[in-house]
């Protein structure tokens, strides 16, 4: 594996860039800011608002992934799912990802300050500093526990997008901002197990490497019936009504289901296919709470 130099890389291309902003993990962060949007409002949100708040949302994720790209690139060279990542590959150099993070960092703020509002632009920021520098940086080499203290910046895009529409903090936001909280610890340490060679060759002190692969299946049980308990809260606070509620529950019974069974079985197959359960599982909660939002608008547009 090549080490990336500091000079520029003349060669690079636009996928390399585009690789640097991890467009997987962006989008589901972007789609659940843009549900957060839409939740905001009683009525539809102004385009204009919805696709500048969406861009400068999608920009700083972004940024804050280039910045996670940098500050791993030594171990991600040691990683089997991340040594062909541009850095370690020496598609890019450190000073052009550097540069390429910094821009869409300054571009995501101007959008919001111009835009939108100061409070997003702040939320957003701190959001952008704490995975990119403060997860990245400290506590995902510090503690075994660092997913989950470091998963608060990655539960705040519904927050945004809250905020990116009514300018304030409201409880309801809050509630979306519990469920992707409880939410990451069950879905990281599934994929955590599954890699757990990996990080151990790394030497990052995941849960499955510091205290072992069966505690850690327990956790993603206790997590998850955690997980459980908050998405019902939507429900319980009025916030939502009987069409969340079923949805949640039939999702919940499939997260628990994986993560009964991986008490019982402790194959990293399953592991990774909790995993990807996880990703499916927000994915379509975050559908049905809008679904269940503009259902009684949808009716009245068409005289039901």
């Amino acid at each position: 594996m090549n080490n990336p130099p500091l000079q520029a890389v003349h060669g690079a291309s636009w996928r390399d860039y585009l690789a640097l902003c991890k467009p997987r993990v962006v989008s589901l962060i972007v789609f659940t800011a843009l549900i957060g949007m839409l939740l905001a409002s009683p009525t539809l949100v102004p385009l204009d608002r919805l696709l500048i708040a969406t861009l400068g949302i999608a920009l700083a994720a972004a940024s804050a992934a280039a910045i996670n790209h940098l500050a791993d690139h030594r171990i991600d060279a040691l990683m089997a799912r991340t040594q062909n990542r541009p850095l370690p590959q020496g598609e890019l150099s450190l000073r052009q990802a550097f540069a390429f993070a910094l821009v869409l960092g300054a571009l995501s703020m101007y959008l919001l300050v111009a835009f939108i509002n100061t409070l997003t632009a702040v939320l957003t920021f701190l959001s952008l500093i704490g995975y990119a520098v403060v997860y990245t940086l400290f506590l995902k080499h510090a503690t075994p526990q660092n997913i989950v203290i470091g998963g608060a910046a990655g539960a705040a895009p519904p927050v945004l997008g809250w905020t990116a529409v009514t300018g304030t903090l409201d409880p309801h936001a809050l509630l979306l901002f519990l469920i992707i909280f409880a939410w990451t610890p069950p879905h990281f340490w599934a994929l955590a197990i599954y890699r757990r060679t990996e990080y151990a060759k790394a030497n990052v002190p995941m849960l499955p490497i510091t205290h072992g692969a069966a505690f850690t299946r327990l956790h993603v049980l206790l997590y998850t019936i955690l997980l459980v308990a908050v998405t019902l809260l939507p429900f319980a606070t009025y916030m939502c009504g009987p069409i969340y509620l079923v949805g949640a529950l039939v999702l919940n019974a499939g997260f628990l289901f994986y993560a009964i069974r991986m008490q019982f079985n402790d194959s990293d197959e399953l592991a990774y296919a909790t995993f990807k359960y996880s990703i499916l599982y927000l994915t379509l909660l975050f559908v049905v709470l809008f679904i269940d939002h503009y259902w009684p608008l949808a009716r009245a547009a068409f005289g039901a």
